[in-house]
């Protein structure tokens, strides 16, 4: 299954759910990429509100 990013929390994701906010709202259109390592140290990362390490989209449509 191809990878995509969920509309409500913008992490990627393969399969039918989102792992995060467990809602269906996949999209494949987006722009950019940012992979967070460290959620506690980083300004962009609270900035986007992202709790969580991983792969997020920057903009999701």
């Amino acid at each position: 299954m191809k990878k995509q990013a969920c509309r409500t929390c913008k992490i990627f994701y393969e399969g039918e759910v989102c792992p995060l906010c467990k809602k269906r709202t996949p999209a494949t259109v987006w722009q950019g990429r940012i992979h967070f390592l460290n959620t506690d140290k980083s300004g962009i990362a609270q900035k986007m509100g992202v709790e969580k390490e991983g792969e997020y989209a920057i903009k999701v449509r």
